[in-house]
């Protein structure tokens, strides 16, 4: 007759996994214990809209102090990769968005003369104090960057993820429910895939579609492995053509269009299990879409409004794929503007 702590312990494997909480050690990848668990993700299915009629997060909130720690643990040698772009007005962009141009809204010489605040007034600031302030104009999709789930949306009612809707949410000064300021810190074990290196090549080339079988070959050329609640970083090889700025268009213009397929997305969410994908790209997937498609965008919709796994763009990994860095501590987190569609010319890092 079996214990009934080994019958107990059994049931409750079952409840859990029944429920979609599958519990994996977040550092040796094993079976674990509750404290461990990956909350809601369900292999085959990925995540979906099960967090709550409220939520604005998605996959984002499987994340949890155990997984947080481990990802902090694979920092042990302190070694920091920056992986935000420079961005300036010239810089390369998905053509769907708005250029960039900051400008002087007050600097030294207009704030002595025109002293127009009474602490600027000579007879008040003899020493001749003044500052610099800028006033940008700039889409809320350039550089390095992280999709909210508001950003794509779909069918003849605007829908988004968990169903909102813009006749209810939408607006003229942003949207009103899953903007940047619903995307959580994120820290959490990243991995690279350095697909173009996997291909010995530089870069990809244009409308190349990265495939499962690309997945599947990086993974074992830098024997790394996949484990539900990572951050999948793709590189393309695009990035290497950015320079200082992102001014070199015709180069950026040729590699940018590689990217994943929908069935490669679909891997990534339903078969390991990851919470954020992302690339070092403009848009992840591959343009055109490959067929069959009903849309230009099909990963987008399959991520962001099916599955609520957000999307890391323009991420610069030529500095982890140089040194072979495959597995680190992702951390990012997004600028607070209410009512943005994306957490825009970010800085987020690579801790190894």
């Amino acid at each position: 007759m079996q214990p009934r702590s080994f019958i107990f312990g059994s049931l409750t494997a079952l409840v859990l996994m029944a429920i979609g909480f599958v519990t994996i050690d977040s550092v040796s990848g094993q079976r674990g214990d509750e404290a461990t668990a990956i909350r809601g993700w369900i292999e085959g299915k990925g995540w979906g809209w099960i967090w709550g009629n409220d939520d604005e997060v998605g996959s984002l909130n499987a994340m949890n102090s155990s997984t947080v720690r481990a990802a902090l643990d694979i920092a042990q040698q302190g070694i920091v990769y920056d992986l935000g772009v420079r961005y300036g007005r010239d810089s390369y962009k998905w053509p769907g968005h708005s250029p960039c141009e900051v400008m002087t809204f007050r600097g030294p010489e207009g704030v002595k003369r025109q002293g127009d605040q009474p602490f600027a007034l000579p007879e008040v600031n003899g020493s001749g104090q003044a500052w610099h302030s800028c006033a940008l104009f700039i889409s809320d999709n350039v550089a390095t960057q992280i999709d909210g789930l508001g950003h794509v949306t779909l069918g003849e009612d605007n829908h988004w993820y968990n169903g909102y809707r813009e006749a209810d949410w939408g607006g003229n000064f942003g949207v009103r429910k899953c903007d940047a300021t619903t995307i959580p810190p994120i820290v959490a074990r990243g991995v690279l895939l350095d697909i173009a290196g996997a291909r010995g090549v530089d870069a990809l080339p244009g409308g190349y579609g990265i495939t499962p079988s690309d997945i599947d070959m990086a993974i074992e050329k830098q024997d790394v492995e996949l484990r539900p609640g990572d951050v999948v970083l793709i590189r393309t090889g695009v990035l290497r053509y950015w320079g200082k700025d992102g001014s070199d268009v015709e180069h950026l213009a040729e590699h940018d269009s590689a990217g994943i397929t929908l069935p490669t997305a679909r891997y990534l969410v339903e078969h390991f299990g990851a919470i954020m994908i992302g690339s070092d790209s403009s848009g992840l997937e591959v343009n055109p879409a490959q067929p069959p498609t009903d849309t230009f965008i099909p990963v987008h919709r399959y991520l962001l409004i099916e599955q609520g796994v957000h999307i890391g763009e323009f991420h610069y990994l030529e500095d982890l794929a140089r040194e072979g860095v495959h597995e680190f501590c992702y951390i990012a987190m997004t600028n607070k503007i209410a009512g943005t569609t994306a957490g825009f010319t970010m800085r987020p890092i690579a801790i190894r």
